[in-house]
């Protein structure tokens, strides 16, 4: 495995791919196939990964928008709902 994943990072570094890139793609990866092998239950696959399930489930819906070019919106504040 860790020829592999040797293999990989340089594939990533020789494509240019910033860090940030990098660790993005490799987490959209392991959520996904951590969630196929539990069969799209997010409450099982947040116990796999050692997360909560909202933060999962927050995951999800952030690789969702930027699929579809969303930009994220930042949480408004109570105050900002009043007005």
């Amino acid at each position: 495995m860790k020829d592999q994943l040797e293999a990989l990072v340089n594939q990533m570094v020789d494509r240019g791919l910033f860090f940030e890139e990098a660790i993005a793609a490799f987490e959209k990866k392991f959520i996904s196939t951590v969630l196929e092998r539990n069969r799209d239950n997010q409450t099982k696959a947040a116990k796999a990964l050692g997360i909560h399930r909202n933060t999962l489930k927050n995951k999800i819906a952030s690789y969702n928008r930027s699929k579809r070019g969303i930009p994220r919106r930042p949480a408004q504040t109570q105050n900002q709902n009043e007005m």
